[in-house]
């Protein structure tokens, strides 16, 4: 069995014109039976709540403001994911998608990387507050969201998400507790690093991802991903790893559950 433990199932959706019902059954299909759906912004946490409270065993969510569209988010938004935190029905299971994003220019103004960094921290003291388990965007920022990471120490911690960096970057997160998100990039032979980063760290360390519709797989790219491809993942994992594919499968299933499933 496979947790696919980030993904924009709302946007699949729309991207598609598939319904829920279709997008979850081809997920069960292929073992994939349980998923997290993460908001990006304010506007989508009300769908999100919704299209998960119809399959309330195979979907949970986590709520966040993620850094790629830090521009619109407001004071408001803050309050407001506070709100839903308070109160929060059992599948509202992390603080996601947040994070840091240092890929685009115009997002590293003065202003706006201060502001990036105040939403952080933000969402992680909220985590804390919680008792939530947070999923970490982090493009081309592992140093910078290493310190946030390491002050405001989580209990439940959560996962960097889509992980791609150095043994040394992914060994300083997994030393301070959390997870490393393995996701599409590993199905890309020329992902040199990143495949041996994930073939090197501890098993117990990894959870699988699929970020759909995102970070498609090798042989898909152009297409929507969708949270069925976590069965790739899976393979080009067992064949980086060492251990058994029935002590990864079981292990990663493990760590997903007891992360992101029912606190």
């Amino acid at each position: 069995m496979f947790f696919d433990t980030h993904t924009h199932l709302d946007y699949l959706q729309q991207t598609t014109g598939e319904t829920l019902e279709k997008l979850v059954q081809n997920a069960q299909q292929a073992d994939v039976q349980k998923i997290l759906i993460v908001a990006v912004s304010q506007q989508n946490f009300k769908i999100i709540e919704k299209i998960t409270a119809l399959y309330p065993n195979q979907l949970y969510y986590g709520l966040g403001l993620h850094p790629l569209y830090i521009q619109q988010h407001t004071q408001q938004d803050l309050e407001q994911l506070n709100r839903c935190l308070i109160n929060r029905s059992a599948n509202l299971t992390s603080v996601a998608e947040i994070g840091l994003e240092r890929a685009i220019p115009a997002l590293l103004t003065n202003a706006l990387w201060q502001k990036q960094g105040d939403f952080l921290d933000a969402q992680l003291q909220l985590a804390k507050q919680y008792d939530l388990p947070v999923n970490l965007h982090s493009r081309q920022s592992h140093d910078q969201l290493y310190p946030f990471l390491k002050r405001i120490q989580l209990k439940e911690c959560g996962v960097i998400h889509g992980f791609s960096g150095s043994y040394e970057q992914a060994k300083r997160f997994v030393d301070l507790g959390y997870k490393i998100g393995v996701g599409g990039t590993i199905t890309y032979q020329r992902a040199n690093k990143t495949r041996q980063t994930i073939a090197k760290l501890p098993l117990d360390s990894l959870l699988l991802e699929t970020d759909s519709p995102d970070m498609p797989v090798y042989g898909f790219q152009g297409q929507p991903n969708r949270p069925e491809r976590v069965e790739q993942v899976f393979e080009h994992l067992c064949s980086l790893r060492k251990e058994s594919p029935e002590l990864i499968q079981y292990t990663i299933w493990q760590n997903s559950v007891k992360l992101f499933g029912h606190q």
